[in-house]
C-alpha cells in the first residue's frame, strides 16, 4: 500500500531541512522506514508473500546505504536522525 498524501507530507515537513525537501537523505530515510514499517506490517497477516519480502529486503538495502551516507557527511545529523526514528539501539 502506498503512503498517503497526507502521511508522506507530514514526514517531509518534519524531516525536511528547507520547505518541501524531499531528497535530503533525512527524508529519504524517514519514509522508508515508513514503507518498510507498513511491510512488516502487512507480513504479520501474510507470512507467504515472498515477492513482497524482496522488495523489503530492498528498501532496507537502500535505507542501509542512505544511513552510510549520511553518517559519513554528517555525523550529528546522523546521530539525530537514527534517535528520532528509533533505528540502532
Amino acid at each position: 500500500m502506498p503512503l498517503l498524501q497526507d502521511r508522506k507530507a507530514n514526514i517531509i515537513t518534519k524531516y525536511g531541512r528547507v520547505a518541501g525537501d524531499t531528497g535530503s537523505p533525512e527524508v529519504q530515510v524517514a519514509l522508508l522506514t515508513e514503507r518498510i514499517n507498513d511491510l512488516q506490517k502487512h507480513f504479520e497477516v501474510h507470512k507467504k508473500d515472498h515477492h513482497s519480502r524482496r522488495g523489503l529486503l530492498m528498501l532496507v538495502g537502500q535505507r542501509r546505504r542512505l544511513l552510510e551516507y549520511l553518517r559519513g557527511t554528517s555525523e550529528n545529523r546522523y546521530k539525530t536522525l537514527i534517535g528520532s526514528l528509533g533505528l540502532r539501539k
